[in-house]
């Protein structure tokens, strides 16, 4: 059995879902945001290694890099602000952090 682009493709679909209802089921705890977030980002790269893979062109393969290059950035800045709202807060509750409100 050899696995075609649809395997990837629904592993993908199950992956970017499993972080939708992550977010969705999760709003109070800030770290499993950031986790349903980056598992997001995963997902939507396995479509494009899957498609640059199948398509026998490098250029999704290479604009992975850059997406991880960007989702690896914003993980460090995330968990930064987290650390200092935690010594500010004593608390990671989304409910009670409403300073971040514009």
């Amino acid at each position: 059995m050899s696995l075609t682009l649809g395997h990837f493709l629904s592993l993908g679909a199950i992956l970017f879902a499993l972080s939708v209802v992550g977010i969705f089921l999760n709003r109070r705890n800030l770290i499993v945001l950031l986790m349903a977030i980056e598992l997001m980002l995963l997902a939507v790269n396995m479509n494009f290694v899957a498609f640059s893979y199948y398509l026998g062109d490098m250029h999704g393969q290479v604009f992975v890099f850059f997406i991880l290059t960007v989702a690896a950035a914003e993980s460090a800045i995330g968990l930064a602000i987290l650390v200092l709202l935690f010594r500010n807060k004593s608390s990671i509750n989304v409910e009670e952090l409403n300073e971040l409100k514009g």
